[in-house]
């Protein structure tokens, strides 16, 4: 797979001239020369643009450091990631699904090592499920990647879904976009393991593989679910298992019903996860599909129905948020009362309490 070069970062006054030193930080701008055209950011303190300089050279304690400030939404967390955004858009995003025990935290591990083979960046965001009673997470699939943690050229981090559906945390597509412009080549992003609710990560990868195993009992269920039709590639994994054809037939009876609008068809992979099996046949077909995607700007359009549904996300999310912050002084509490009391409707209080945003906004 050919991966396109990064651009590089310079810090350039307003009028495109090298900023000289001694220039006090509240004058400098943040700018990004990408393809000869430049791409100015609100202006950043000295600390912010020491860290993007730092991340961008490959400095693993500043990619941590970064990614710990948007996932927390700490102070900067949003200005950090406007200055980040020009530098994004050259690494491959592949998401890996699929339901618990279909052996995801194994092949992606198996994926990196073949990649680091050809000396590319990966990344690995590895989400994991929340304890809906203290709030932490295991955090197992670091276990299962720990070969990987000498490697300078992988960055692994492990993230809870604190209590987000459809399998990826809320800052998994930040935390995307911070390892992307860390000059990542690759970012694989596995997903918690929900099974058939599963389809968040198809708004982000750029080619998301969905695992089956043979023996799970779920296999036809699963498919009529949904999740099946999210799959660009489907990987039949522990395929040395009784049952792994009969997995497959289902596959190609299922792809023999309905075309997909872009004409693909998924392939099917067989892997053995565990010992690095048909791992060289699912790099192929990842290369295939992005090759696939270059051709009558696919490519474009993939990432425009992506970026449509992730506007939407974060608008929401954004809303969200303000709501919050307005009812932080217990307000929702004693709406809960009243409503719970049949002292008023839940209807009329939502549109007043929505008219509300709408005045302040």
């Amino acid at each position: 797979m050919q991966f396109p070069a990064r651009p590089r970062i310079e810090s350039l006054n307003q009028g495109g001239q090298p900023l000289p030193l001694g220039v006090s930080p509240r004058y400098r701008v943040s700018v990004f020369l990408l393809s000869g055209s430049v791409l100015y950011t609100e202006p950043l303190s000295h600390d912010s643009q020491a860290l993007i300089r730092r991340l961008h050279s490959g400095d693993h304690r500043a990619l941590a450091r970064a990614i710990t400030t948007v996932e927390n939404r700490s102070p900067g967390w949003s200005e950090l990631l406007k200055a980040l955004f020009p530098l994004t858009g050259q690494g491959v995003m592949v998401g890996v699904t699929g339901a618990p025990g279909a052996g995801k935290s194994t092949l992606v591990d198996q994926l990196a090592k073949h990649y680091r083979n050809e000396s590319r960046k990966v990344g690995i965001i590895a989400v994991d499920p929340t304890s809906p009673y203290s709030g932490g997470a295991i955090l197992g699939d670091r276990i299962r990647m720990q070969d990987r943690f000498c490697d300078p050229g992988i960055y692994i981090r492990s993230m809870a879904t604190r209590g987000s559906l459809g399998g990826l945390a809320r800052a998994t597509a930040d935390v995307a976009t911070v390892l992307d412009a860390s000059g990542h080549d690759l970012i694989m992003i596995e997903t918690v393991g929900v099974g058939q609710d599963e389809i968040d990560v198809v708004r982000l990868a750029d080619v998301t593989i969905v695992i089956l195993v043979p023996g799970m009992g779920d296999d036809v269920q699963s498919i009529k679910a949904g999740i099946m039709e999210i799959a660009d590639i489907f990987v039949v994994n522990k395929s040395d298992r009784k049952g792994a054809e009969q997995v497959e037939r289902e596959i190609r009876a299922l792809q023999s019903l309905a075309a997909r609008s872009d004409r693909w068809t998924p392939p099917i992979i067989k892997t053995v996860a565990s010992d690095g099996t048909g791992i060289p046949n699912l790099v192929a077909a990842i290369a295939d599909y992005k090759a696939y995607l270059q051709q009558e700007n696919r490519l474009l359009e993939h990432k425009r129905h992506n970026w449509q549904e992730r506007l939407l996300a974060m608008l929401r999310d954004a809303l969200f948020e303000r709501v919050q912050q307005q009812l932080a002084d217990g307000t929702i509490t004693r709406y809960a009362a009243e409503v719970a009391e049949h002292k008023r409707d839940p209807y009329t209080l939502v549109e007043e309490m929505v008219g509300k945003l709408s005045q302040a906004t």
